[in-house]
């Protein structure tokens, strides 16, 4: 059989899946590049052409940098946090002791929770009246009143991403948990009679297993943080005072509240772009720390 039989055969076999891909991502993708150049609503006439008005528009914009910012800061922070937490987790639930079996199954229900019931849950453990946050601060002696977590922009965003942390640190917490079964117990014994002590093991014997499972959760959570919407929506959509409104929050306004088409299609391409040179510097990262294994 010739090699061309054989590419063609391939992507024969490969055609339906990539009209499928043409037609679900394809065209809607040219269709919002199209828009982006024009002052189209979202209801009504198709607009005109207005070249790069948009895009000079929306970067010049107080708005777009204020969200940039939060977004960056959520990203950040919620990122170092899964990473962090995740990590101990592992750490923690890779030990034998009763009741592990229990504990990893229970881990994994935050990130089974749909994150709108997730994001439900956490407004009502918020709610300045009867919610659980408040209570047990003032019984504590912390609080001398209830705090309104969501609605003060100087904690709105800080609650936010506790939420969210809470949300996705099992997603971390079971891919380091997969890397350390193939941690060789004969090292990690061996550096204990050595005298080296959890730290140093943990730094230099099973950080190296970890660091490329750890680098596609990064990956992952990253892209996912900086792209954040229903969490945020459900919550505070984007109050108070617009202090967590995000670019995907701002993207949805633009486009469907104030029904300006063509400037929430400019917004939506240039958060792609953002989100598509972050994974290539990822994937990047990904390769030079695989060849260097």
């Amino acid at each position: 059989m010739s090699t061309a039989w054989v590419n063609m055969r391939a992507w024969l076999l490969m055609l339906p899946l990539l009209i499928v891909m043409v037609a679900v991502i394809g065209w809607p993708l040219v269709d919002t590049v199209r828009l982006s150049f024009t002052d189209a609503k979202l209801v009504g006439t198709s607009g005109n052409f207005v070249g790069i008005a948009n895009y000079v528009k929306m970067l010049s914009n107080t708005g777009f940098q204020r969200a940039l910012v939060t977004t960056t800061w959520f990203a950040v922070i919620s990122v170092a946090a899964e990473m962090v937490v995740g990590v101990a987790a592992a750490l923690l639930l890779n030990q034998q002791f009763h009741g592990r079996a229990v504990l990893r199954a229970l881990m994994i229900l935050p990130w089974a929770l749909p994150t709108v019931v997730n994001a439900t849950l956490w407004r009502l453990i918020y709610n300045p009246e009867y919610g659980a946050l408040n209570a047990a601060l003032t019984q504590i002696g912390l609080l001398d009143a209830y705090r309104s977590w969501l609605g003060e922009p100087g904690t709105a965003l800080a609650a936010l991403i506790l939420a969210d942390t809470w949300k996705n640190f099992p997603l971390v917490a079971l891919i380091a948990l997969a890397a350390l079964q193939a941690v060789p117990r004969d090292i990690t014994s061996a550096a204990m009679v050595d005298g080296a002590g959890a730290w140093s093991r943990f730094r230099f014997v099973i950080l190296p297993y970890l660091a490329g499972p750890l680098m596609v959760a990064l990956v992952l959570r990253t892209i996912e943080a900086f792209k954040v919407f229903d969490i945020i929506w459900v919550m505070t959509r984007g109050g108070p005072a617009n202090s967590t409104r995000t670019l995907s929050i701002l993207v949805y306004q633009e486009a469907f509240s104030f029904q300006r088409a063509g400037s929430g299609a400019s917004l939506a391409l240039m958060v792609t772009l953002m989100v598509t040179v972050l994974a290539v510097i990822y994937a990047a990262v990904i390769r030079r720390t695989a060849g260097a294994r």
